[in-house]
């Protein structure tokens, strides 16, 4: 939406066009030019003669008040970045190309010989004389008419001698025309062959040519959404965000600010609403299931949000994309974290792409995280990928706590300060010892950070100076399964303790350098108290059964914002919808990380740890990593009993084989007692004492020291 007026320019009122409404998105390219310039005196002399009313030349003279160069190429930045999306282009298409030359050759010969056929076709009339055969069969009905008539007859025959010798030569010409070319091809050396031929088939195939028959494959795929202004209007009018006219044209109408135009795989338009109806760009995002429908494609494909006045929006302006097709169905992207070698946590962490295939990066300093969801949606995955960044910066402390006790963290047993995996007694009562360490590490560096001068912690927070001269690395502290913690504590007092000292943790940490990054199948408030979940910062879900479900997560009232977990589909693993402020989200389909990739990233964690001087508490004390890296192969059961055993100096035969079994039913499912005791003699083992005592009560059992007296000595760094 443009407007003419009269800007002052020189001293003059210059019409100029004015665009009224500014695009959702401005990339300034060069810094404004100051309000004021400061003019030489012999220069503004200069000007001020130029804009003299009396001056004739003055409206000639007037420089336009518009940059010299296109947007594209104002900066070397900018044009950097245009050529070398340019080059990748050009590149693409032809490696798309190369790769279909052989089928481009066989179709190449079909278009010359389809071709040859219609010159053949149109030239046929021209060959055979159809101009005098015209004349020999009107001469021929007349003396069919009239056979006395001789002066008829004598020239129907020189017709018909004139219509032989034209076809004679006109044949005789198109013959010796193709026996000259095929002689010359034949002659000719092969460079010239290829020339000649060339220049005969080009024409050929181009006239072999037809509307559904082309050379060259369609590089981009056919798009299969429309959308225009008209549609546009008609959508909202139908969700009853616009007011109906008399007739079909009637009515109030968007002001498209951009668009509808073609967007990567989709259709991109922002538009303001009108005035006067009441609505808000809040009402469109609210409505998006009713608008992708009048549009023709499903919900997950219709990307909405609102321009903020940041900018150049208002309340009544909204961004919408609609993609061609599902944007989350592709496969996933690798994580980059898998090929790196270090990373800083201080640098966003690489999470996934948007759907219009952005990268989505992830702040997690100063921030607090929580991941929602149904079961086996990857929510698991999408946790770990926050983990796998502090994985590679030494300078990040792990505290991991996984509750469901499978195979997922197993291998953290490599890095982790303090492990805790099952939601037992054992596992319970050592999850809380760590809370209590945390806290107790917590207060400690506040009261370090209150004693610093401002030159070196200006703001009270970490800074990487204050990491490594005081030997404060940032803590991870993460939790998988939060649900089956809360449902394994009966006490209600003892609950609410844990609650508590989780909630201040991840509301007073962040300062100190702690990530809570904290992971529930069950976000409702008996599982995840509100009290907990309402001071996370970052929030992530996968897909949940409804809206309601999904506002436990994500937050209250971020369904009806856009912000909706529930129109996931159970084929959307590893999506998740991204909510990283009161008004910022995204649905983001995260990289891929498998679990090989994972444990190999826990064993370069433990390498850049032992280095840096960093590995710390439990890992520094795990006796079987120990083991492997001095080149000692120890038999697999004995590192799954001590995992088993991890926070229990003894245990019974009964429980530790339902142990075995809640971490590899495939392995240890159907052992019992007698297989148990005979793999681990195999494997070493000599028990002290076949009975172990717990609470007073005497059982068949493990001592953990006869376990780890299996494992062969290494010395272990103090």
């Amino acid at each position: 939406m443009t407007e003419i007026i009269d800007r002052p320019v020189n001293g003059h009122l210059v019409p100029t066009v004015v665009n009224l409404l500014k695009p959702q998105y401005t990339v300034t390219a060069e810094p404004p030019a100051p309000a004021t310039e400061t003019v030489p005196e012999g220069e503004q002399d200069v000007l001020e003669a130029v804009d003299r009313p009396d001056n004739p030349l003055a409206d000639w003279l007037t420089v336009p008040d518009e940059p010299v160069l296109p947007a594209w190429a104002r900066t070397p930045a900018l044009l950097k970045a245009n050529t070398l999306a340019l080059g990748r282009l050009c590149w693409w298409h032809t490696r798309f190309h190369g790769i279909r030359v052989p089928k481009y050759a066989v179709k190449t010969v079909w278009l010359t010989a389809r071709g040859f056929w219609r010159a053949t076709k149109g030239l046929w009339p021209t060959l055979s004389a159809q101009d005098h055969t015209a004349t020999v069969t009107a001469l021929r009905a007349q003396v069919k008419v009239k056979p006395e008539d001789v002066d008829l007859a004598v020239r129907l025959q020189a017709a018909h001698a004139a219509r032989t010798e034209t076809r004679r030569w006109r044949f005789g010409a198109a013959a010796v025309g193709v026996a000259t070319a095929a002689l010359g091809i034949y002659l000719a050396p092969p460079l010239l062959q290829t020339g000649i031929t060339g220049a005969i088939a080009a024409p050929l195939a181009y006239l072999g040519r037809g509307e559904n028959v082309q050379l060259l494959d369609q590089a981009a795929p056919p798009i299969r959404v429309d959308m225009s202004a008209q549609q546009l209007n008609d959508a909202l009018r139908a969700a009853s965000l616009l007011k109906s006219g008399k007739g079909d044209d009637d009515g109030p109408k968007v002001t498209c600010v951009m668009g509808p135009v073609r967007d990567g795989r989709g259709w991109a338009v922002v538009f303001d609403l009108p005035k006067g109806g009441g609505k808000t760009a809040a009402d469109v995002l609210a409505k998006r299931t009713t608008i992708a429908a009048e549009l023709g494609v499903d919900e997950i494909q219709v990307v909405m949000s609102r321009v903020r006045a940041a900018q150049g929006g208002n309340a009544s302006r909204v961004s919408m994309w609609v993609a061609d097709d599902d944007p989350y169905l592709a496969d996933p992207v690798p994580s980059p974290l898998a090929k790196m070698e270090r990373f800083s946590i201080w640098d966003p962490i690489p999470f996934g792409h948007d759907a219009r295939g952005n990268r989505i990066s992830v702040p997690v300093v100063w921030q607090s995280m929580f991941f929602g969801g149904l079961p086996r949606r990857g929510k698991t995955f999408t946790q770990r990928l926050m983990t796998a960044a502090g994985l590679l910066d030494p300078y990040v402390r792990h505290y991991v706590a996984d509750f469901k006790g499978g195979q997922d963290w197993m291998q953290m047993r490599q890095v982790a300060h303090r492990l805790v995996l099952g939601a037992e007694d054992d596992a319970i009562e050592a999850f809380k010892a760590m809370l209590a360490e945390l806290l107790t590490e917590m207060e400690r560096r506040f009261a370090i950070l209150r004693e610093l001068p401002t030159s070196i912690c200006p703001e009270g927070k970490l800074t990487p100076e204050i990491v490594t001269r005081y030997d404060m690395p940032f803590v991870f502290f993460t939790v998988d399964e939060l649900q089956e913690c809360f449902i394994a504590v009966s006490d209600e007092k003892e609950r609410k303790a844990i609650i508590d000292d989780m909630a201040r943790i991840a509301r007073r940490g962040p300062a100190a350098g702690f990530v809570s990054n904290y992971a529930s199948q069950r976000p409702d408030a008996e599982s995840v108290p509100t009290k907990l979940r309402e001071i996370i910062t970052i929030r992530a879900c996968t897909q949940v059964t409804d809206q309601t479900s999904s506002d436990m997560v994500l937050g209250k009232g971020k369904a009806s914002m856009g912000a909706d977990a529930s129109v996931l589909s159970e084929d959307h693993k590893g999506v998740v919808v991204l909510v990283t402020g009161p008004a910022s989200f995204a649905t983001v389909k995260n990289d891929l990380l498998t679990t090989a990739e994972f444990n190999a990233l826990c064993a370069k964690g433990r390498a850049l740890r032992k280095e840096a001087g960093q590995l710390t508490g439990d890992a520094a004390g795990d006796v079987v990593t120990g083991a492997a890296e001095h080149g000692h192969r120890i038999a697999p059961v004995l590192s799954d009993v001590l995992e088993a055993m991890r926070h229990a100096p003894r245990m019974f035969t009964r429980d530790l084989l339902q142990r075995l079994a809640n971490m590899d039913e495939d392995t240890y499912g159907d052992w019992d007692a007698e297989t148990l005791a005979k793999e681990l003699e195999a494997a070493g083992v000599k028990r002290s004492s076949k009975q172990v005592k717990i609470d007073s009560v005497n059982g068949a059992g493990y001592q953990r020291r006869d376990i780890e007296g299996a494992v062969p000595f290494t010395e272990q760094p103090g």
